[in-house]
């Protein structure tokens, strides 16, 4: 071991990747995997099987992976000389190596992540852990060569005609043609998507309920703001400006997505609901009905339509038994504004996710006596450190942000899990006093599946969980009050009746129960024929080990789904729009 502790990063890469081209030459499945040790996992987006998929385990991925390399004609194997060097860093909780590679199939240019235990590590030889393919560009549609094709003219000696305004305004009403692609929600999920089309020269609209772009950020409750820092959060094209706050109030991502329309000159149609589409196969174009703001119906008939109305769609208003006798107000948290109203009142706050927690906490401060009510138990991590230690890629000096995505993509999901069952035990070290005030009270806690922690909680359930700024101290010191659900007997016009015997005065019960997701929708606007078709979105599919119809190619043509984190959206949305580039050039991904 001493001795190839001493063989660097890079020498390790190159010896291994000899190793890898001489086997893939040669069409040896046992010498390819001879490469890869017993436990790891190829993960590959659309670069060799033209979707989103893992394959795990030395026999059952050499076998797939050469039989992708081969469809997919992949060539020219190298390290990146453009990109991070090969280097040693600490991958769930092991001593690693990555490099970075680049490589040819016959469609276009894709990368490779490689990553190795430095245990796995012999004299002469070493067994990868995981491997990463990705598709990077295609061959003649590459962003760059795109801008320059349809650079303007410098300069238009027609000064009396129209200047790009002008075009502009003409081109974003689509009087005299369709657009491509439909994009349905205009969040960081649909503007994204709709940046990334517009690099690849596929015309993009985007429509949205809201009157103003960004309201869906601008219009939730008063102190919103991202729990997450803004290191992971940019925009593609355009990062956040640097003496932003780390933690971003919702008006400042709401006129950020404003402007970023503007900016990266985003088709978008406010006051504009989707009613739904059929699908005529023999075009291959939807028939989509739009309710613009005027009242009057618009047919479009675009060949993709991209749902991007996140994971968090329509709001969830769960059956409560006997809450119609209560004679208050009742509210569902989407159309919470805030507290100021409730002073002095009596407040129940159902619901112990983000939402809750920030709606009890401002009713709180605005003098409200507040209540939370836990339906079921919750995750609680203080939002620092603990929250942030998941996303330790994207923090301190080292890779650009290109590769710290590409990095991010490259952990498939069983080395995911281990390692948020390590951070999770190191969140819940960091959190020991504040969860024990916790339980003290009566608050019920959990730490995701296995102990993996909040990031699987938000890829299956969409929440569950409470990056604590506050609101849980107040919890922990009775200053807001906690109920259980389960020892409510009944509600009454003035309030609830508990179980033993006592009851509480209530004047405002917010709903901070969640959303339904996106299949939910695809039933509403596709009708069921459509979404049982299509299945569920979001949350695992096991054969495939990833988020379910998410960014890829779904059982129904023309219709995909973007959405989750911005750092999702950044780094997904670029692989969308290759996919949906592929498809309206006639490409042929590898299948």
């Amino acid at each position: 071991m001493d001795a190839e502790l001493k063989r660097s990063a890079a020498q390790l890469a190159t010896d291994w990747l000899a190793a890898f081209e001489s086997a893939l030459g040669r069409r040896d499945a046992a010498a390819l995997g001879k490469l890869f040790r017993a436990e790891s996992d190829w993960r590959d987006v659309l670069a060799l099987s033209g979707s989103i998929g893992t394959v795990s385990d030395r026999a059952p991925l050499a076998t797939a992976l050469l039989a992708g390399l081969v469809r997919a004609g992949a060539m020219d194997f190298a390290i990146d000389a453009n990109r991070e060097p090969p280097r040693d860093v600490a991958r769930a909780g092991e001593d690693c190596v990555e490099a970075i590679l680049s490589f040819r199939t016959a469609v276009g240019r894709a990368s490779a992540l490689v990553r190795w235990r430095r245990a796995d590590c012999r004299a002469g030889s070493a067994e990868a852990w995981t491997l990463l393919t990705a598709l990077e560009s295609l061959t003649g549609h590459e962003e760059d060569d795109i801008l320059a094709r349809t650079e303007e003219p410098p300069f238009e000696r027609a000064f009396h005609g129209p200047n790009w305004l002008d075009r502009r305004a003409v081109a974003q009403r689509y009087d005299d043609r369709d657009p491509a692609v439909l994009i349905v929600g205009g969040g960081q999920a649909g503007v994204t998507a709709a940046a990334r089309f517009r690099a690849l020269s596929i015309e993009a609209l985007v429509v949205d309920r809201m009157a103003r772009v960004g309201d869906n950020w601008r219009k939730r409750y008063h102190g919103l703001r991202l729990h997450n820092q803004k290191h992971s959060n940019h925009f593609p094209y355009l990062p956040f400006p640097r003496p932003w706050p780390r933690y971003i109030p919702k008006d400042k991502i709401a006129n950020w997505i404003e402007s970023y329309v503007e900016t990266m000159e985003i088709d978008f149609w406010t006051s504009t609901g989707f009613e739904g589409a059929t699908r005529d196969e023999a075009t291959g174009r939807w028939i989509a009905r739009l309710r613009l703001a005027d009242g009057r119906e618009r047919i479009v008939r675009p060949r993709h339509i991209v749902m991007a109305t996140s994971v968090s769609g329509t709001p969830n208003l769960p059956e409560i038994p006997t809450l119609d006798r209560f004679a208050g107000t009742v509210v569902h948290s989407s159309k919470f504004g805030d507290g100021a109203a409730w002073k002095g009142k009596n407040a129940f706050v159902f619901g112990t996710g983000t939402s809750g927690h920030d709606i009890a906490q401002d009713l709180h401060g605005n003098g409200a006596l507040t209540t939370i009510v836990q339906r079921s138990p919750t995750l609680i991590a203080n939002v620092e450190p603990s929250a942030q230690l998941y996303d330790g890629v994207y923090y301190g000096a080292g890779p650009t942000l290109e590769d710290r995505d590409l990095i991010n993509v490259s952990v498939p999901l069983r080395m995911m899990k281990r390692a948020h069952r390590l951070l999770t035990d190191e969140a819940r070290r960091h959190d020991a006093p504040l969860l024990e005030a916790l339980e003290k009270v009566g608050f019920r806690l959990e730490f995701g599946e296995d102990g993996t922690g909040w990031p699987l909680k938000y890829r299956t359930r969409g929440g569950g969980y409470y990056f604590n700024v506050g609101c849980s101290d107040l919890v922990a010191r009775r200053e807001i009050g906690l109920v259980q659900y389960a020892d409510i007997a009944a509600f009454e016009a003035g309030g609830a009746r508990m179980k033993d015997g006592t009851t509480r005065p209530i004047d405002l019960i917010v709903l901070a129960t969640g959303y339904k997701g996106q299949a939910h929708l695809v039933g509403e606007l596709f009708g069921p024929a459509m979404a049982a078709k299509v299945g569920p979105v979001w949350g695992f599919d096991t054969p495939t080990q990833e988020l379910c119809n998410m960014w890829r190619p779904t059982p129904q043509a023309g219709l995909w789904f973007t959405g989750g984190s911005f750092a999702q959206c950044r780094t997904y949305s670029k692989y969308l729009a290759l996919a949906i580039k592929a498809a309206e050039e006639g490409i042929a991904l590898p299948a």
